[in-house]
Parts: structure tokens; sequence; C-alpha cells
């Protein structure tokens, strides 16, 4: 490839070499392995972090992980976007027979090879989305889930100019690029602030003279980054939460709450008659949604119990009660994950994966005790009106 994807820069007595790579170009680990080979640098720098580098060096390990501890462990929005990045890789690799991200594979082992530091240089992905996550509103939020959700099962295929376009971006560039054109807002932390952050890992690597291996779109902005000192402490913070979503959660179901206890005390037959509406409808239309969805037993009877419950707790949902529930019974593993783009692809391989199983089990008990809390609302509200 052209000397003119390397980018030399001199920093305090260091020698920085920036190579732009495009992560969908085989060519690209060539270059990385003749440059590293022929420049020989005390350290070689890669757009990597930590998880990214363990799921590349064992792949084995990564599709063994237990989903289930992924949602106790509340990385569940995490993995969900991993799966969409993934997804978009598989389709790349299948349609074009390229292995994406293969000179960061190479930047590895040359590195090795020549006994250079290794130094992962990108930020934690799950601290990126956590930004990516602050910067939307609840309407945002729900497009962004929607795309992710839909992208994981699109067969669409990409064109040769897309992928021409995509050759100058990395991949989570790439994967959330239409996204980031819909909410300018996001270029902020899926772009700038990892500019930022790989420029100051570049520049305070072990040595005189760095190699660093990145996408080409990120070596304009950490070419102008790295004569700035960035403080990695608070670009790896995660952003704090509104109030407001949180107050307006507690404040509906104290309020259902209160006209209930209010019915009782004027009218303890309206009450009553209050109490078992709400039940009936949150209850009865979670666990639809759960039959729907074909769900276990079990998860179908889970649903009916927490609805009443959790429809009056904005921190739980139904779903997630159910979802664990069929998560036990039929407890799915990252492998599961991997052949979701092969098995929606037929009926048979919709239904049997386990983790669609699980998706469409918490999907379809939220959506029933969202529809059965507003008619179990209105009835609760037309009750107390009637008796006031």
């Amino acid at each position: 490839m052209p000397e003119e994807n390397i980018t030399r820069i001199s920093l305090d007595g260091k020698e920085l070499i920036l190579i732009g790579t495009a992560h969908v170009s085989r060519q690209s680990a060539e270059q990385v392995k003749e440059v590293i080979e022929r420049e020989r640098p005390d350290s070689v720098c890669i757009e990597l972090d930590e998880q990214r580098y363990q799921s590349v060096m064992d792949s084995n390990k990564y599709k063994e992980t237990d989903i289930f501890k992924v949602i106790k462990d509340k990385k569940a929005t995490f993995l969900l976007m991993n799966l969409a990045i993934s997804s978009f890789q598989n389709r790349l690799a299948k349609q074009f027979d390229i292995k994406p991200g293969q000179e960061m594979i190479q930047g590895i082992e040359s590195a090795k090879e020549i006994g250079a530091n290794l130094v992962l240089a990108d930020r934690n992905i799950q601290i990126t989305f956590s930004r990516i996550w602050g910067n939307l509103g609840l309407s945002g939020k729900a497009q962004l889930l929607n795309a992710i959700f839909f992208s994981i099962f699109s067969k669409e295929t990409i064109s040769e100019d897309e992928l021409e376009k995509m050759k100058s971006q990395d991949t989570l560039n790439a994967a959330l690029a239409e996204f980031t054109e819909a909410f300018p807002k996001l270029k902020t932390p899926l772009i700038d602030e990892r500019d930022q952050y790989l420029a100051q890992k570049i520049k305070d690597a072990p040595g005189n003279k760095i190699v660093a291996v990145l996408g080409a779109a990120h070596v304009q902005g950490i070419t102008k980054e790295i004569h700035k000192e960035h403080d990695l402490m608070a670009l790896s913070q995660t952003p704090p939460k509104s109030i407001v979503p949180k107050i307006i959660g507690w404040a509906v179901p104290l309020l259902i709450i209160a006209i209930i206890a209010y019915t009782f005390i004027a009218n303890p037959s309206a009450g009553f008659d209050q109490a078992i509406s709400w039940f009936l409808w949150t209850g009865s239309l979670a666990a639809v949604g759960a039959a729907v969805a074909f769900g276990h037993p079990l998860a179908v009877l889970s649903a009916f119990v927490a609805a009443p419950f959790t429809a009056l707790h904005p921190l739980i949902a139904a779903g997630w009660v159910s979802g664990i529930v069929q998560a036990y019974i039929r407890r799915p593993n990252i492998g599961d994950f991997e052949t979701l783009s092969e098995d929606v692809f037929s009926i048979k391989g919709f239904w049997d994966n386990k983790v669609t199983r699980v998706l469409l089990v918490v999907v379809l008990t939220n959506l029933g005790g969202s529809l059965g809390t507003f008619i179990g609302g209105a009835d609760v509200i037309r009750v107390f009106f009637n008796n006031l």
C-alpha cells in the first residue's frame, strides 16, 4: 500500500508512526506487517481495548460465556450492541469473503515477533456505549434499540460503494454510521473522544519509536489531538443519569397506588374491584405476551405473577422476570448468538434458537404488560371518578 497511508510525527523526542488502515481490506494487514518489521518500534499500539483483545485472542472463551450472567451483571445493552456489530461484521465477511480486523491481529502478531511492547490504545467499548447512551433522549434510545434489533436480523447486502466508504472507518464507526448522521451529538463519544483517548495512549507508550495501527478515520483527529494533553480518567467516566425519567417512573406508580388506596378507604368494595382489575389486566396481558412467544409454562406463569408488581416498580420489568425464568430453564450462551444470522433465515431456526426465544419472551411480555398497565390504569381511574 502507498506511503500516503502512513503519518509520521515527531513529538518530545519520540517518533510516532500512524498506520491508517482499512478494516475491511486485505492489503492493510500486509502493510502493518511490512511497517513493523521494517521500523522495529519499541511499542505497537492497536485500536483495541482489553475486552475486544481477549475476544480476538480467545474466541472459544467468548463463545462459552454464560449469557445469563451477562444479564445478571446488567450488561445486556452492551451485549445487544456488540451483537449488532458482530452481525454487521459477519454479513461483510460472508458477502465479500473478508475478515474484518485482520490488521489488528497482524499488529499483535508482529509486535510479539519483534519483541515490542503491545499497547491496547482504545477506550473500553462498554464506556463508549455508555457515553453514547447518555447522549440520547428517550426517543433516541428507542430508535437506537430498534435499529440494533433490526440490524441483527437484516438480510440486506452491502453495495460496493458502501464497502468503499467503510474502508475509511473502523468497525464501530461503520456499524453506527447511519445512526450517527441522524444524531450528530453521537460523533463526540464515538469519534472525537476516542481520538483524544487514542492520542494520549499513543504518546504515553513506552519507548522512542511507536507504531500505531488505527482505522483511517481516526488518523486526522489523532494527528490534531496528539499535541494536547488529555485526561484519560475523565474520558473513561460514565455520564451521570438524568433524574427526570426517574421522577416520572416513580410518580406514575405512586399515583396509581394512591388512587387505589384512597378508593379503598372511601369505598372498600370499589377499591377491591380496582385491585382485581389491575391484577387481571396487567398479569393476563403480560402472560399472553409470554405465551405468544411460546415461552415455557413457568415463564408464562412468572409473567402473570410479576406484571402487577413490576408495573408499579420502575426499576423492574415483567419481561425481565419471565425472560430470566426462560433463560434458567433453557439457558442460551454466546454460541447461540453467533448462529442468529443463519437461524433467523428459517422458521425452525428462529424458534429453536435459545437466544431468539428469550428475546421474544422478554419483548412480548413487556409489550403485553405495557398494554395491561394502560388498560388497567385507565380502569382504576374510571372507578375512582365514579366513586368521588
